[in-house]
């Protein structure tokens, strides 16, 4: 038995190694590639990146034609390294310097020396290329953008780095990747496939033909075109309405949670990050610590969300059934509590119930509406935890988790935050610690994104879809049940009407009142949100942001947005018209109001921006 055994092991041990071999010499032929480097050349045809279409099909990104200069460091000859500079347009140690980095890569392989030239610095530089051994050029395409905005949508395409090449065996030196936004995010689709060609070569290092009759070479495969959920008129008219001002917009559409337009300011040109001219442009915007156009403030900045925060409390409010839409406060200029402290209040008629304190964003109506949220539970811990899973029920707190490239999940403060600010139990704290949350004032922080969002879930009468911007890849509609999931709040449907009615009357008789549309009905929320910020180690209060959400029409909701305009005074001055006009657009694809327009089109708010600096620009509210 034991004989046999050892035979058993000695057999199977044989059909192992044969068949290992078989496998290596007759199926997988890339040992034997590699074995004849000295002999095989390997090239590579690159393919188009698939192209980017808008939600009415309108193209926005195609490609163009763009030449890599390339060297194979094994096959240099000696040359003029001066005058190859001077055709390159590069310094003579700028050269050197890039075929040094190729020999540590690989003195097998191509690496790009000079990329994307243009098609006349191609056609120059062709004829001259016979005279220096071991350089080729490289066919490669670029973007082509047929539009000049959505550029923090859109991303831009770049050099792969040596911690990708590591990562994935895909890339290799000189291949270009998709950075930022949709390029980034959805690579693998629009990167398509590379060709490859095996070149046989003499012991001359001259070309003989394909190896083997080209049986290994194969063809490259075009990416994959995209469609996403862009309105690209939507989006260039936002930009341009935020020319000369700094701030977010995000629109959504309530039903499916597509984004409509998002737009960050400033902003710039996707052509200027396509090219040769790429380096230079981006280092100078990078530089650029102050207006930051590569900032994406639209699903980044984290900011007080202000009055439309008012809505939320209502609605928890009513939740919670410590109001109803019929209880009334008085407004004496403001609420007043503790010690002689009073939380000050805009004039209007009083006392007021919900609708009406929605409509004319009655900072005392809503302050009492909070303190009865948290004083219903035994602790201010207890209250301020439940106030805030009601509030995280909405998208708010945490990044909503949709296909953009990156976000921030802005702040929700619980018990545990206050605990931890008031030293307790050393100190105690009650309710009105907090009060300030009551009007979006306080710790709470919100991204635009995350506003908008809280805005379609109120146009859906407590519901949401995951904000997201890819659609159909190819033609064919994605099924992503990360994006068609119905995700539903805290809050019983039926508390809603109040709230959205609360909101049109925002529209006909409060403080959006004269922003209107004819023929149109609108739910909207102005907001100002104090802005503070430290210079020189003490708080200083700034200009106001002007803060503005809306949906419409109210019955049948096709847009939800939220603008944020840095410094903008109040919610009505810049950015409820800006909303009001992108309604319009989207909805009519036309402005009747020319007049109300040209105010925002020819008003800017650059005097505001070039008034003392922060030392933390974006964390307001410190």
């Amino acid at each position: 038995m034991r004989r046999l055994l050892l035979y058993i092991v000695i057999l199977s041990t044989g059909i192992i190694f044969l068949a290992r071999l078989f496998y290596l010499q007759v199926i997988n032929t890339s040992m034997f590639l590699r074995s004849q480097d000295n002999a095989i050349e390997i090239e590579y045809n690159y393919p188009q990146r698939g192209y980017i279409y808008d939600r009415n099909n309108d193209l926005m990104v195609s490609n163009q034609p763009s030449y890599d200069v390339m060297v194979i460091p094994r096959n240099l000859k000696a040359f003029d390294t001066l005058e190859f500079s001077k055709i390159l347009d590069i310094t003579p140690d700028e050269l050197v310097n890039k075929i040094d980095k190729a020999k540590i890569y690989s003195p097998l392989l191509p690496s790009v020396v000079v990329p994307q030239l243009t098609k006349t610095e191609y056609a120059y530089l062709q004829e001259k290329m016979r005279k220096y051994e071991g350089f080729y050029i490289q066919k490669r395409s670029l973007r082509d953008y047929q539009v000049d905005h959505s550029a923090n949508i859109l991303g831009f395409i770049a050099q792969v780095n040596q911690k990708t090449i590591n990562e994935n065996q895909y890339y290799i030196s000189g291949d270009l990747i998709g950075r930022r936004g949709v390029e980034a995010v959805y690579e693998e689709q629009l990167r398509g496939k590379k060709g490859v060609n095996y070149i046989q070569k003499d012991r001359f290092n001259r070309e003989i033909g394909p190896y083997k009759d080209g049986i290994y070479d194969t063809l490259p495969e075009k990416g994959k075109d995209i469609t996403i959920s862009i309105d690209s008129k939507l989006q260039g008219y936002g930009e341009k309405l935020m020319q000369n001002k700094r701030g977010g917009i995000i629109a959504l559409e309530p039903s499916s949670g597509e984004i409509l337009s998002m737009i960050t300011a400033p902003s710039y040109d996707p052509s200027d990050l396509v090219g040769r001219k790429r380096s230079p442009n981006f280092s100078k915007m990078w530089r650029d610590t102050i207006a930051r156009p590569l900032y994406d403030r639209s699903i980044l900045a984290e900011y007080p969300p202000g009055s439309p925060f008012k809505t939320l409390n209502a609605l928890i409010g009513l939740q919670e059934n410590v109001v109803d839409i019929d209880d009334t406060f008085s407004c004496n200029n403001g609420f007043h509590y503790g010690r002689g402290r009073r939380m000050g209040c805009h004039p209007h008629r009083s006392p007021l119930a919900m609708v009406s304190g929605i409509a004319k964003s009655c900072n005392a109506y809503f302050a009492n509406v909070y303190l009865r949220i948290l004083d219903k539970y035994s602790t201010p811990q207890e209250g301020i935890d439940t106030w805030k899973n009601h509030v995280q029920s909405f998208g708010i707190g945490d990044y909503l988790g949709s296909d953009l490239s990156t976000g921030r999940p802005g702040k929700v403060p619980d018990s545990e935050y206050y605990n931890s600010i008031y030293e307790y139990p050393k100190y105690r704290w009650g309710s009105a610690a907090t009060i300030s949350n009551a009007i979006g004032q306080g710790e709470v922080l919100m991204t635009p994104i995350q506003l908008a969002n809280m805005t379609a879930t109120i146009a859906n009468r407590g519901h949401y879809y995951t904000p997201h911007l890819l659609t159909h890849v190819d033609g064919k509609p994605i099924t992503n049940e990360k994006f068609t999931e119905k995700k539903n709040t805290t809050i019983d449907p039926k508390h809603f009407e109040p709230v959205v009615e609360g909101m049109h009357q925002v529209y006909t008789d409060g403080t959006a009142r004269t922003l209107q549309i004819p023929g149109i009905e609108i739910a909207g929320k102005t907001g100002t949100a104090e802005n503070f910020t430290r210079i020189d180690g003490e708080r200083v209060q700034l200009t106001d942001h002007s803060i503005f959400v809306a949906f419409a029409p109210v019955d049948d909701p096709k847009i939800a947005i939220a603008v944020f305009v840095e410094n903008g005074y109040w919610g009505s001055r810049y950015a409820g018209k800006i909303a009001s006009l992108m309604i319009e657009k989207y909805l009519k694809d036309e402005i009747t109001r020319t007049d109300l327009e040209d105010w925002i089109l020819s008003h800017s708010l650059e005097e505001e921006y070039a008034k003392p600096l922060s030392e933390e620009p974006f964390r307001i509210n410190q």
